[in-house]
């Protein structure tokens, strides 16, 4: 008998920003990810972090309009609203 495991999807989110970019590590606690740097700095060493689907082990990352992080099942697109 086969059994046909269906990978669980990632849930999508949208983190808008006011800035053209921001660093991989403020975006992690600006998202509530990590509470602190050296939390954010251990969760991008580990390689728990993805950047449009690529593991990053860069902490100071531009993430721009458009660059999708993924982390603990949910991917957050970045937005750049520049109203703000």
């Amino acid at each position: 008998m086969k059994i046909k495991v269906k990978a669980a999807e990632h849930k999508k989110e949208n983190a808008e920003i006011n800035t053209e970019f921001i660093q991989l590590q403020a975006f992690l606690k600006f998202m509530g990810l990590a509470e602190t740097g050296g939390e954010a700095k251990e969760m991008i060493n580990n390689s728990i972090i993805r950047v449009n689907n690529e593991i990053c082990t860069a902490r100071g990352k531009k993430l721009r309009n458009g660059d999708v992080v993924s982390a603990f099942g949910t991917d957050y697109t970045v937005v750049y609203n520049e109203n703000k």
